[in-house]
């Protein structure tokens, strides 16, 4: 899966939850100063942020296959050592960094254990491995609602419930035939605040990811009967929108 989009497209549309999750991923990851750190997969920079907040940009890394992404995570962070490429063949080193993280990634590669087994090569003995992915198979992530309606309209709609590591206890097993130790597993949640519904809509229209693809593929009327589903099972705005993710933590 690539992002052909805007970074803003992107931190519209997921970022509002991405850049919550990366500060409770840091704490996840035992990120601390003196460290060296790669952000695989780093869109526009959610947790490349929170990484450059603890250690410094000159102790960070970071990898995201989409040029508009790269681009934005350079001018957001001047000087950063961003690159353009895939987890599954990293250009770095071995044993270049003391943790690497993968936020909201390991169900877009091609081949995530090689993608994580990557990870662990240029990771330190010892050091650690870190990743999250939302739970979009047990209806816990943030785009549940917008899937459950496509579904009730839909039903051969193909949704991203079966994606890698998007049920629980999977990125662990992925994880384990990485060839990572000391796997533990946990959840992550993030609360966002939508004023409207039209807030809660609109970045569904950007053609981010695989539910703005579906959406771009409906005509006029497909979006409007999907939007009415939608608004008819959230709550009267305002509203919140609980978030969780399942996570991953190891040893090289």
């Amino acid at each position: 899966m690539t992002f052909d989009v805007s970074a803003d497209a992107y931190a519209r549309f997921m970022g509002q939850f991405s850049e919550p999750l990366g500060i409770e991923f840091v704490e996840l990851g035992g990120v601390r100063p003196g460290q060296r750190a790669l952000d695989v997969g780093c869109g526009p920079g959610a947790l490349t942020a929170r990484l450059v907040e603890r250690l410094g940009i000159s102790a960070v890394a970071a990898i995201d296959p989409s040029e508009s992404f790269v681009a934005a995570t350079a001018a957001r962070f001047p000087g950063i050592d961003v690159r353009s490429g895939v987890a599954e063949q990293l250009p770095f080193a071995d044993d270049e960094f003391d943790v690497s993280l993968a936020q909201l990634v390991v169900h877009f590669m091609a081949d995530p254990v090689a993608g994580l087994g990557e990870m662990a090569r240029v990771t330190r003995p010892d050091g650690v491995v870190a990743a999250c992915v939302w739970d979009h198979s047990g209806g816990g992530g943030p785009l549940s609602t917008f899937w459950q309606a496509v579904r009730a309209l839909d039903p051969g709609a193909p949704g991203e419930a079966d994606l890698p590591g998007t049920r629980d206890g999977h990125l662990a097993e992925l994880s384990e035939a990485a060839g990572l130790r000391e796997i533990e597993s946990g959840r992550l949640t993030v609360h966002v605040r939508f004023e409207s519904f039209a807030d809660w809509w609109e970045p569904y229209t950007f053609g981010v990811g695989p539910a703005g693809a579906y959406v771009a593929g409906l005509d006029a009327s497909g979006r409007a009967a999907l939007a009415a589903e939608c608004e008819r099972r959230l709550p009267q705005a305002p509203f919140e929108v609980a978030a969780s993710a399942w996570s991953v933590r190891a040893r090289v």
